[in-house]
């Protein structure tokens, strides 16, 4: 679905990712991993074209992306749940769900607010309130709810349980679980290698803009010298 092949990110003269490769297939969910500064949020800002890619090519269901402004981008079928949330927050919670709110594939089960809701149940009865009055963890799950508004083909979390208190942390994690028991392929990053472990098919791990190690749950947790040299503090 999603297959990065190759590609040099910068910000102005600095590059940050280099000849980067990865690959979303329909259906998986898999994660991107490293240290704080290694690349993970510039990979993500290279798919939805926020950052320039100078070399390598971003192909999304086959179509190449690269270049492509970040609307049509999300238009093609991807949707972001931002670092930071970054909901709007003078629009209440049924304003930031309907005011993303697509269904350009015509699916038969399209995401609606309701089905937000039954997702979240503590945002039903905050329905009403603006986005600045939520707490982080509900502003995280208006962001989720947000992004499924658009029925993404793929769903991409950036620092998806960051700065969550540990019941909310569980509330995020049960629900990519059910996304993808429903066949949602995502693209998520966060530093939680318990439960990435255990709801991903495969996992990145990248360092200085690299991919220095890449596989399933199994050899992820096989080798903690791979946990040690990438991810420890």
């Amino acid at each position: 679905m999603l297959k990065i092949e190759a590609i040099d990110s910068y910000y102005g003269s600095s590059q940050i990712l280099f000849a980067l490769s990865l690959e979303v297939g329909e259906g998986e969910v898999v994660t991107l991993m490293g240290r704080n500064g290694m690349g993970k949020t510039t990979t993500v800002n290279s798919i939805m074209g926020i950052v320039k890619v100078r070399a390598g090519e971003i192909l999304f269901e086959g179509e190449p992306i690269r270049g492509l402004p970040s609307y049509r981008i999300a238009k093609a079928g991807i949707g972001l749940v931002p670092e930071g949330r970054q909901i709007f927050p003078n629009l209440s919670v049924m304003e930031n769900l309907i005011a993303t709110a697509a269904n350009r594939r015509g699916r038969a089960d399209p995401w609606t607010a309701e089905r937000v809701f039954e997702l979240f149940p503590q945002l039903a009865s905050r329905r009403n309130s603006p986005g600045s009055n939520l707490s982080g963890g509900e502003q995280q799950m208006l962001a989720v709810g947000r992004a499924l508004m658009t029925n993404p083909r793929l769903l991409i979390l950036d620092e998806a349980t960051e700065g969550l208190a540990p019941l909310i942390r569980d509330e995020i994690w049960a629900c990519l679980e059910r996304l993808k028991g429903e066949g949602q392929s995502i693209l998520v990053i966060d530093k939680n290698v318990d439960h990435l472990a255990r709801i991903a098919d495969r996992h990145y791990i990248i360092e200085k803009g690299c991919v220095m190690w890449q596989g399933d749950s199994s050899a992820l947790l096989a080798d903690p010298g791979i946990l040690h040299r990438y991810l420890g503090v």
